[in-house]
């Protein structure tokens, strides 16, 4: 018995025109959807417009009404509805000047506060200029900070130098606490800790563009950062992303977020470590371990400042990696 004809949303692959099409077969729609959209029947195929499914028989029966579907001819394909997405960016970046041309046109008559914020937030994303690296490609991104900085990585990566030497200060300004017979070995990993950080420039290349194969578990290539949540939780529900070197405001929020670290460093890591000089008894401390935990993406998360969570963390350092395991020695009889 055939099936009782379904209305369905139609389009051809990158038309933005929908067409109402009824059928109860995908033989027939196919045919349907060829004569009106003037494709050829061999070769041609229907897809799910939201993930790009290729229909079968079964899986079309299967359809509530209206779905919406993409008549693929010969050689075409679909990803979904992130093609649509990606044409409409390639449209925007082909035509970017005249698109924020025709925003400003458009904010200097208008008077609705939300729409104003609308056209003005497009204006400022759309004048963004990622790509330029030095200091004269793109001034407006240099106001406020120190001639001495010549191109956008070189200011980024003292940026991260800068924390990196914050929490050295941390540790070593936590000697006080140590018990007195123990400061000296504690000052005596506070120097091989600087001299590790040193030797790696504090680890400013995690925010150079440059240095790509470094940098990728930060950011991308590009320079997009994205906030790796709650110390909890590793999805950002807010799925906040940042891009500090496509224009100067994006530079001064992205100094906002922080650098998480994930077994904190006040609470659990520098106590532990001081009580690990203390109660040694002629073993070695394991300082790599601890430095891993104090200045390596080991233990640091970068999240937005709404995402860092002031509250006790609840984590601790692992006990079995504390100290160096001692090598076995053989005797050979």
């Amino acid at each position: 018995m055939a099936e009782p004809p379904r209305p369905f949303r139609l389009r051809g692959c990158g038309a933005p025109q929908k067409f109402g099409v009824a059928a109860g077969s995908l033989r027939g729609l196919l045919r349907k959807g060829c004569r009106l959209l003037q494709l050829p029947l061999p070769g041609s195929r229907l897809c799910l417009y939201e993930d790009g499914t290729e229909l079968t028989e079964s899986f079309f029966r299967a359809l509530p009404p209206h779905t919406e579907l993409v008549l693929l001819g010969p050689g075409e394909s679909w990803r979904g509805c992130a093609s649509d997405i990606e044409r409409l960016l390639a449209a925007f970046c082909s035509q970017q000047d005249a698109v924020v041309e025709a925003a400003r046109r458009l904010l200097t008559d208008e008077r609705a506060p939300h729409r104003q914020k609308l056209l003005a937030d497009l204006i400022h994303n759309l004048s963004e200029n990622i790509l330029a690296e030095g200091k004269e490609d793109d001034k407006k991104w240099f106001e406020g900070l120190e001639s001495r900085f010549k191109n956008k990585s070189s200011y980024m990566r003292h940026s991260c130098e800068s924390r990196m030497r914050g929490y050295m200060r941390e540790v070593s300004g936590f000697i006080s606490n140590v018990h007195p017979a123990a400061r000296d070995a504690y000052r005596g990993i506070i120097d091989l800790m600087a001299d590790k950080l040193k030797s790696v420039k504090y680890n400013g290349c995690y925010f150079d563009r440059r240095e790509e194969e470094e940098a990728a578990r930060l950011c991308t290539a590009e320079g997009w950062f994205s906030c790796q949540g709650p110390f909890d939780n590793d999805d950002c529900p807010c799925k906040h992303s940042i891009n500090p070197y496509s224009n100067r405001e994006s530079r001064i929020l992205f100094s906002t977020w922080n650098l998480d670290h994930i077994i904190e460093k006040k609470r659990a890591v520098v106590p532990e470590l001081a009580e690990a000089v203390k109660t040694r008894d002629g073993r070695e401390v394991n300082w790599e371990y601890f430095y891993q935990l104090l200045f390596t993406l080991d233990n640091l998360k970068l999240v937005h400042i709404a995402c860092h969570k002031k509250t006790n963390h609840n984590l601790s350092c692992d006990k079995t990696r504390i100290y160096r395991k001692r090598k076995q020695t053989h005797e050979i009889s």
